[in-house]
């Protein structure tokens, strides 16, 4: 049998927090009870945000939760190269479009069809789907922004890539938790056209949440994906792409999330439930462990 590989993907773009001691906590405990190994991935394409201290803070946060980290550590920005080769495989392919809306154009657009009581699209998360430049643009103010120097984001065509695949698809979902990590996973079924024309890569950057943590998942041989409910609609774009570029697909599992006094998920920007402020304030591992549920 492969041994099974799990990994802990933060972004050093802020402080740690309980949802990310979770997460952590939760494939390390999974990578013991199952003989695997437990990878860091570096999530930090976003070279404004992410800096080195935020990373090596990071670091000294995992440290001090106890989890026992494999080498190597993989950093997104290190593997540039990668995502470029697979986005190009895809614009081989036909997949891909350029895509001059702002994000202001697309509100706007959208804000005056809803005013008018059409029901726009929205996609699993609730942004809504992508109209096509065509749909706010004059001809020749695509030409424009074509010949200049304009922002663009590259966008898959979702109705085009699985017209392609012509197939359904499925993902092997499992438990996350105690007993449920030995339970066989069922097929889930794909449903990424409500996802619409996602956006693999941007101007500027080479690679989008979406296709790097695809190619990374493959280069790192992860078995197992244990990540936080709120990323368990976006598996089914994962899977589009794994299809395409052909690369295999993990055993997914998605976990609780760890929720603030409001009722919604924690954010970075959020100081007192950072790992490093409720470690300064002297909270223990014990405390820490029952703060979120372990």
């Amino acid at each position: 049998m492969t041994q099974p590989v799990f990994r802990f993907a933060p972004s050093p773009n802020g402080h740690l927090h309980l949802g990310h001691a979770l997460s952590a906590l939760l494939n390390a405990r999974a990578a013991v009870a199952l003989s695997g190994r437990f990878l860091v991935r570096v999530e930090d394409t976003d070279q404004t945000r992410c800096t080195p201290d935020l990373e090596r803070e990071m670091f000294e946060d995992l440290a001090w939760l106890g989890v026992p980290l494999d080498e190597p550590v993989l950093r997104q920005s290190e593997n540039f190269p990668q995502y470029r080769a697979a986005l190009e495989k895809l614009q081989d392919m036909g997949l891909v479009y350029p895509a001059y809306l702002t994000r202001a154009e697309i509100k706007a657009f959208v804000s005056a069809k809803e005013a008018n009581g059409e029901n726009w699209p929205r996609d699993p998360d609730g942004a809504p789907l992508y109209p096509g430049d065509a749909a706010v643009l004059s001809a020749e103010e695509l030409r424009s922004r074509a010949a200049s120097d304009a922002p663009f984001s590259l966008r898959l065509d979702m109705q085009r890539a699985l017209a392609q695949i012509g197939r359904a698809l499925s993902w092997q979902e499992t438990g996350a938790e105690g007993e449920s990590l030995f339970a066989e996973p069922v097929a889930v079924p794909v449903e990424a056209a409500a996802w619409g024309d996602v956006i693999l890569a941007r101007k500027d950057t080479p690679t989008s949440y979406h296709l790097s943590v695809v190619v990374d998942d493959a280069r790192q041989g992860i078995t197992d994906v244990l990540r936080g409910q709120d990323l368990y609609h976006a598996t089914s774009v994962h899977r589009v792409l794994q299809e395409l570029l052909g690369l295999p697909s993990p055993v997914y599992r998605h976990h609780r999330l760890v929720l603030g006094a409001d009722g919604r998920k924690l954010s970075k920007s959020s100081k007192d439930t950072s790992l490093r402020s409720l470690r300064e304030a002297g909270m223990t591992h014990a405390e820490l462990r029952k703060r979120i549920g372990l």
